[in-house]
């Protein structure tokens, strides 16, 4: 089984929409037995809420299926639970880095590298633009499935 946690600063934007949209994608290969995906932030600013309703908002305009969840913070035995630790911009690999004390094992990525892109993925918490954020967590999650499959 291929574990997958994906991180952001709250856990109520970016990496619950990257979770969702990852399960989906799977579900939709018929892969989602071989597959844990879950999602964390870096702060605890959040901890304890659900989604951002603009997170929720567009899941559903997109058709994409969710769950009421609650935002956590990264735990140090995280890095050892997980294959793949994926963050959403380079703060998030700041603290997923002081967190774990470095990445011994390479497994820690920025989701967007996946597609080729050497790019933060801007938090809507921030921008408003949910539908901007979607579509970088989407090609991202894409991407990453394609490499995660060998294609």
């Amino acid at each position: 089984m291929t574990k997958i946690l994906f991180i952001c600063h709250g856990n109520i934007c970016r990496s619950p929409m990257a979770e969702f949209v990852m399960k989906e994608l799977v579900r939709r290969a018929g892969l989602e037995d071989d597959f844990l995906i879950e999602s964390a932030a870096t702060s605890r600013e959040e901890l304890g809420n659900d989604m951002h309703y603009g997170t929720r908002t567009k899941l559903r305009e997109m058709g994409i299926p969710f769950s009421r969840r609650a935002a956590r913070q990264i735990r140090p035995d995280d890095y050892d639970r997980y294959d793949y630790l994926v963050a959403m911009d380079d703060e998030n690999l700041y603290y997923m880095n002081r967190c774990w004390g470095g990445d011994p094992k390479n497994k820690i990525r920025m989701l967007l590298s996946f597609a080729g892109k050497d790019r933060d993925i801007a938090d809507p918490w921030y921008t408003g633009n949910f539908d901007q954020t979607y579509e970088d967590v989407l090609e991202g999650c894409q991407a990453f499935l394609s490499s995660l499959r060998g294609a």
